[in-house]
């Protein structure tokens, strides 16, 4: 969402000369020669306004934590549980909300809302009825008292027996060390419940159909300076026993006047037909500007047309009274993603204008659904457009299991498999066969031949291996890797060994040796 950029109050004057000309202010030229046009002249002078909320983070897109659960408001920046019972965070990081009452989408502005309650079915199926969950902040500045000021936000609506027509209401407290308030009573309902806070102001809204967001306000004239405010449902106890729950977004509290600059977009950023638009007032007269140089015949409150991306801004004149807007810079979004794509050997894939058939690395650029650029980086792969070699090793009496087939002879092999796309691949399978060799008698008499009991394997083909020998009734006599008799009689004796091949493979072999003296 693009926003305002919160300028510094400066001063702009609308006539000066040079030599002998006059800046006029408003035309579009350089009337002075000084290579500075309209606004962008320092010798023109007005009092520039910026639309600012005294609510920080009004839209709750700034968090110090990724809520993941109901009663996460705290990961707000600069937001308070105002009440013991807790409103909810829901942000696009994560969370977004209980399945049961999702919120309407897309979000007004950004990727966060607030979602609050009125009124509960505790856990023996009874109303509390004074279960209200509100929201609270502390301002960027006090609100003064006999002042008017506006509040407008967004309100969520899932539907009509979730979120019936209510009552929204504004509270304020003259200190922010009276958030939160109720001091842990689940049931201690809205604020004014304490001689610390005071209604400044409600509106009834209605969601119709629901599913949907509505933008209202609420104009008010504090009698006091506040400096906390808390917003939810009204005072009265709920009556039913519906789950009833809403949605609030971009919170703006302000004083009324600062509305009139408040320059807001009309249809999305990336719509040929978007402008811009300030609240309209018939005693006002209207200049928009361009990068600081006058739009010509740009004179109302909206834009008539669509000038392109750069910092917007629009200045209002009311009799002697000149005041001119913070600038809105207009930037078109823009998205980037990309995708794997797998197809089959002669088949098409349809890449924008163009029709792929081979394997490789592409880019283009389309259109979202709101006119947006959206660049999509592809990989296709083509399966079955070349053969693949793949070499196996097994040792005797293994077997290699490929698809549905299986192979133990050493040997080439020209295999068809079958994706789970349904495409045909072709592999030339080389399978090697290790040699093992285990002798069948040895005798350890220390004449230097077959003194010693071991497998023989290549050694760039072994891993490891584990050697077991037993006597005829099962009884281990030695583990290891090269067995010596130790001094037994001649016998019959029973093997067990594990070999761990380098190719990932093991294989388990017995049998029997003979022993010699």
């Amino acid at each position: 969402m693009l926003r305002l950029k919160i300028m510094l109050v400066v001063s702009l004057a609308f006539t000066c000369s040079v030599s002998g000309q006059v800046e006029i202010c408003d035309n579009g030229i350089d009337d002075d020669n000084d290579n500075t046009i309209d606004i962008n002249d320092d010798d023109c002078f007005c009092q520039v306004t910026t639309f600012a909320s005294l609510i920080a983070n009004p839209s709750f897109e700034e968090i110090d934590c990724c809520p993941n659960d109901k009663s996460q408001l705290s990961c707000a920046t600069e937001w308070i549980q105002a009440s013991t019972p807790t409103a909810d965070l829901i942000h696009l990081c994560d969370w977004t909300g209980v399945e049961e009452y999702p919120p309407p989408l897309p979000f007004p502005d950004g990727d966060g809302v607030l979602g609050f309650r009125n009124g509960r079915v505790s856990s023996n199926d009874t109303l509390d009825a004074e279960w209200k969950e509100y929201a609270g902040a502390c301002l960027l500045s006090p609100l003064i008292a006999d002042s008017l000021y506006q509040f407008e936000f967004d309100i969520g609506f899932v539907n009509p027996q979730i979120s019936p027509p209510a009552m929204i209401t504004l509270f304020g407290s003259k200190s922010c060390l009276n958030l939160p308030f109720g001091l842990g009573d689940e049931a201690f309902g809205c604020p004014t419940n304490s001689p610390d806070w005071i209604k400044l102001g409600e509106v009834p809204v209605t969601g119709g159909a629901g599913n949907r967001w509505l933008k209202t306000f609420i104009d008010f004239i504090p009698d006091e300076d506040i400096e906390a405010i808390a917003i939810g449902p009204d005072c009265e106890p709920l009556i039913g026993s519906d789950i009833i729950y809403y949605y609030f977004d971009n919170l703006l509290l302000t004083d009324l006047a600062s509305f009139d600059f408040r320059i807001t977009e009309v249809n999305h950023p990336c719509d040929p037909g978007f402008t811009l638009a300030v609240p309209d007032n018939p005693d006002f007269d209207y200049q928009w500007y361009l990068s600081g140089v006058a739009l010509a015949g740009e004179t109302s409150s909206a834009l008539r047309q669509n000038y392109g991306e750069g910092p917007y801004q629009v200045r209002i004149l009311r009799g002697a009274s000149c005041r001119i807007s913070g600038i809105y810079d207009y930037v078109k979004p823009s998205f980037s993603s990309a995708d794997t794509v797998s197809i089959c050997a002669g088949d098409i894939y349809r890449f924008g204008p163009s029709e792929l058939t081979s394997s490789g690395s592409y880019i283009n650029t389309f259109k979202t659904d709101a006119n947006c650029d959206s660049t999509v980086s592809l990989e296709l792969e083509v399966i079955g457009e070349k053969s693949d070699t793949l070499e196996v090793t097994i040792a005797p009496g293994e077997i290699f299991e490929i698809g549905t087939q299986s192979f133990e002879e050493p040997g080439a092999y020209d295999i068809t498999l079958t994706s789970s796309l349904g495409c045909d691949s072709l592999i030339l399978l080389q399978l090697l066969q290790i040699n093992v060799y285990i002798p069948n008698v040895f005798s350890p008499n220390a004449d230097g031949i077959n003194d010693l009991f071991h497998p023989s394997i290549a050694d760039n083909l072994l891993e490891s291996f584990d050697m077991k020998i037993f006597d005829r009734w099962g009884g281990l006599i030695y583990q290891g890797e090269e067995w010596d008799g130790s001094e037994l009689s001649s016998d019959v004796y029973i093997y067990l060994i594990e070999v761990a091949f380098t190719n990932g493979a093991t294989n388990v072999f017995n049998g029997t040796v003979t022993l010699l003296r």
